[in-house]
């Protein structure tokens, strides 16, 4: 792990305002490190700027109380939601392509954005498990 941490990848403003003590097991700490390992720090050297992680481990009461999905890979450990630290969704789209790029073994690779905005580059969910099936998918909104 050399370009991310654990604790910015169990990092959560929802978990510290709503009092959820979001501490991943020794399995979501294994399975956080290989995404790291395997997706996360070989993209940042690629990338060569520095990229934000949004959401990433969630304990089963946060991921209740963001609404994620019951069977959501982020409660493993494997999966995060990044943008490029500009935030900016040109560079989030050229983030998502390079992904592609790179052959990465990643299971999911998701374009994402709220329904407010309808902009599908917003965000980046990439996972990283037993499967990594490297399904492109698009969040419609």
């Amino acid at each position: 792990m050399k370009y991310f941490t654990i604790n910015e990848l169990t990092k959560s403003a929802t978990a510290t305002r709503l009092g959820i003590a979001n501490k991943p097991d020794a399995a979501a700490k294994k399975a956080l490190t290989a995404l790291v390992d395997n997706v996360l720090d070989p993209l940042r050297a690629a990338w060569r700027r520095p990229i934000v992680v949004n959401s990433g481990y969630r304990c089963a009461a946060l991921n209740r109380a963001v609404g994620g999905a019951v069977n959501s890979q982020h409660t493993l450990g494997e999966a995060v939601d990044i943008e490029d630290y500009s935030r900016d969704r040109a560079m989030n789209e050229k983030l998502f392509n390079l992904i592609k790029e790179m052959n990465l073994p990643f299971d999911q690779l998701i374009a994402e954005g709220s329904k407010k905005t309808k902009n599908k580059f917003e965000w980046i969910h990439v996972s990283y498990g037993p499967r990594n099936r490297r399904q492109v998918l698009f969040l419609k909104n």
